[in-house]
């Protein structure tokens, strides 16, 4: 792979007589990962290697069809670079009750589906994309992974730190940065790469931080993390969080067999992910903890405000059964949506509109009005909060799967009651056909649907 000259300098001064080895593991081809997703049962896959430091992350000894495999669109896993599933390690040693956690820079979505397994039952993950494309995408993994009680919302930094002042217990920032660590996957990237590139993400970086460190809670944790090598944007940073912030480095757990590297410049404690040691991509993370200090508490209103002259609808009854346990949710409507939130986070949500925030998803769309029907959101199809017995349900085959996501018609056992049924594969749902007798109305949505008309004589799913 050819690299550019400064980048070599540079790296070789950081790396010395190791930097040989690391250039020529940049030739190899990256490794293959998947996380599964627990909630919905997934088992570990039969020719899978375990990641050493995620409980939930495995090696794959080929790279699937994932366009083309039902279960990757139906959340039952999550195609994720191994070495940032190093956040886990710091979720297991300091989240033990349930909290309030920001995911800063979150899409595509891989470390919130990783934080929406590993949060203590109860806690509540808000997940936040800057770039409005990008925050669909992340909307629709979250969707995917099927937690309740995550939202998510399309805000600068600055916007959320002045909104919501010492919300977060937890706050992950995985900013933007110069992505040496991505030159493997992405060897169009050195193209782009320059050192004063470099320095620009680094600034940014910093200024990321400051501004969502009013939203962090005194005492919280902040996770920061960047896929480069270079030490402006690792070391340099987190120095300057703790000369200007007063944050404390903390300690994560790491076995010697997973050879994670130290710092290369200062003392603090932070872990870094070469290719020629750890199997996996370039990957930098540190975890400081905020000074402890006096809380500013947000006042939250339990109920939301009504649209002068308009009387909220009736909460349709069979909604209710929906859902495994509909009576630990509030029920809401959002114009013509139906949504649903955990109780114990029905104040937080409604503070994300309250203040301003461009709220994408929140909680669980349970579905849209009209006329007198209700039409259930692809999201109900997709909770693990579903009751699977609120639907007649059919099991489709591999080729039924990919007509139904490519939003075709798709063809119902005969006898098979009218209305709304839910389509499943491998025992997982994927979402509603609406039964009107000679044929089914396929609802999957339009803009999540495969597009491509290839199809593959032999496709490579997980099993």
């Amino acid at each position: 792979m050819p690299l550019p000259i400064d980048f070599i300098t540079r790296t070789r001064t950081l790396l010395g007589e190791e930097f040989d080895r690391f250039a020529e593991a940049l030739g190899i081809d990256a490794p293959v990962s998947i996380r599964i997703n627990p909630a919905k049962g997934t088992p570990a896959p039969k020719a899978g290697t375990p990641v050493g430091w995620s409980e939930l992350g495995f090696y794959l000894p080929e790279r699937l069809t994932f366009t083309f495999d039902p279960l990757f669109h139906a959340g039952a896993y999550y195609v994720q670079e191994a070495s940032s599933m190093f956040l886990e390690q710091v979720v297991r040693a300091y989240i033990h009750e349930p909290i309030r956690c920001l995911d800063l820079c979150a899409a595509p979505g891989g470390k919130s589906t990783h934080l929406a397994s590993l949060l203590p039952s109860g806690s509540l993950l808000v997940c936040n994309e800057v770039i409005r494309s990008r925050s669909y995408v992340l909307a629709e993994n979250i969707a995917k992974w099927g937690i309740p009680g995550t939202a998510v919302i399309n805000n600068d930094p600055e916007e959320i730190g002045k909104a919501l002042p010492h919300l977060f217990d937890l706050i992950v920032a995985d900013v933007p940065c110069s992505g040496e660590g991505m030159f493997r996957k992405d060897t169009d990237s050195t193209g782009e790469w320059s050192v004063e590139n470099v320095r620009l993400c680094a600034s940014r970086g910093r200024r990321i931080i400051h501004d969502i460190w009013n939203a962090l809670k005194p005492g919280g944790i902040l996770v920061y993390s960047t896929c480069t090598y270079n030490t402006e944007e690792d070391e340099e940073n987190v120095h300057y969080f703790v000369e200007e912030l007063g944050a404390e480095p903390l300690t994560v757990p790491t076995r010697p067999e997973w050879q994670v590297s130290g710092a290369l410049r200062f003392d603090h404690p932070v872990y870094r992910f070469f290719p020629h040691k750890t199997r996996g991509e370039g990957f930098f993370l540190a975890a400081l903890r905020k000074p402890e200090g006096e809380i500013e508490e947000i006042r939250l209103k339990a109920s939301r405000k009504k649209e002068k002259g308009k009387a909220a609808p009736a909460i349709p009854g069979e909604a209710r059964q929906y859902l495994t346990e509909g009576s630990a949710y509030s029920w809401a409507w959002r114009e013509n949506n139906l949504y649903a939130f955990p109780k114990k986070h029905e104040d937080l949500f409604n503070l994300l509109s309250e203040r301003r925030l461009r709220v994408l998803s929140a909680g669980i769309r349970i579905g849209e009005s009209k006329g007198k029907d209700l039409i259930p959101a692809q999201e109900l199809a997709l909770s693990v909060a579903l009751n699977p017995e609120a639907f007649p349900t059919t099991e489709l085959s591999w080729e039924e799967a990919i007509r139904f996501l490519r939003k075709e018609v798709i063809a119902l056992p005969a006898g098979m009651e009218r209305g709304y049924a839910l389509v499943r594969y491998g025992g997982i749902p994927l979402g509603f056909v609406k039964n009107v007798g000679n044929r089914a109305n396929n609802l999957y949505p339009q803009e999540w649907r495969i597009r491509s008309g290839f199809l593959p004589e032999q496709a490579r799913l997980f099993q």
